[in-house]
C-alpha cells in the first residue's frame, strides 16, 4: 500500500503553470485519503474558476497512479480558498 508520503512526493513534479512552482510546495494539496490501491487527493486551486483546473487535476491523478501500489487515483477540488500562508 502506498504512503502518504510517496503521493506527495510524486505530485511534486506537477506545476502550477501560472505561478511555476509544485502544487505540493505551494500548498495546494489539502488532504491524500489512502484505502488499499485507491487514493482521493483533495486539492485546492490558487485562483477561483482557474482556465486550467482540468488540467492539473488531471496532471495530479496522472502522477498519483504513478505510484507503485495505486490502481486508482480520483482528485477533489474544495471549495475553499488557497492560502499563501500553505506554501512550504
Amino acid at each position: 500500500m502506498p504512503t502518504e508520503q510517496e503521493i506527495r512526493e510524486a505530485l511534486r513534479p506537477v506545476i502550477d503553470p501560472e505561478i511555476g512552482m509544485s502544487v505540493v510546495d505551494l500548498g495546494m494539496i489539502r488532504e491524500v485519503v489512502i484505502e488499499g490501491d485507491r487514493v482521493e487527493i483533495k486539492m485546492v486551486l490558487t485562483a477561483p474558476f482557474c482556465p486550467l483546473a482540468n488540467f492539473l487535476t488531471e496532471q495530479v491523478r496522472l502522477a498519483a497512479e504513478g505510484v507503485p501500489g495505486v490502481k486508482e487515483a480520483t482528485v477533489t477540488l474544495l471549495q475553499e480558498r488557497w492560502d499563501p500562508s500553505w506554501m512550504q
